[in-house]
């Protein structure tokens, strides 16, 4: 079975390098957000956030305004000298709009092992119409 080598150009993939160590001198980009991945699931709409090594007391905010769920997150930097640093740190923030029926008013989020999770309940499409039936009089 042949191999599928990805591909290197003179140029290299933007997005390797602002995956790479460089990323963090820009003022924007990867070095001031985190990965989420989100589906919908038993009528729920869910959203996980990749957070490791945060007090979801402390560091974590979850709000919901006009449709749009935001998460914050902020790691603090220890006082040390480090020999070598490639964490990140400072304030994060993520923010999603929100499926047409969600019911904001039932939002649930939990933190396990480093991983957020907020699962917001998404009511059933309603029918677009319906028939009225039209009465004879007389």
């Amino acid at each position: 079975m042949a191999r599928l080598a990805r591909r290197q150009g003179m140029v290299p993939d933007m997005f390797d390098w602002l995956d790479s160590p460089w990323a963090t001198l820009l003022p924007f980009g990867p070095n001031q957000t985190f990965r989420v991945e989100d589906y919908v699931a038993d009528d729920h709409y869910v959203v996980r956030a990749e957070l490791p090594g945060m007090d979801p007391a402390k560091d974590i905010e979850v709000t919901v305004t006009d449709g749009t769920l935001t998460i914050h997150a902020e790691r603090r930097e220890e006082h040390k000298e480090p020999h070598r640093s490639e964490f990140r740190y400072g304030s994060f923030d993520r923010s999603v709009t929100l499926p047409e029926r969600a019911d904001t008013e039932h939002i649930t989020a939990r933190y396990d092992k480093g991983i957020l999770e907020v699962s917001v309940p998404v009511a059933e499409a309603k029918p677009e119409g319906r028939k009225i039936a039209v009465e004879q009089s007389g």
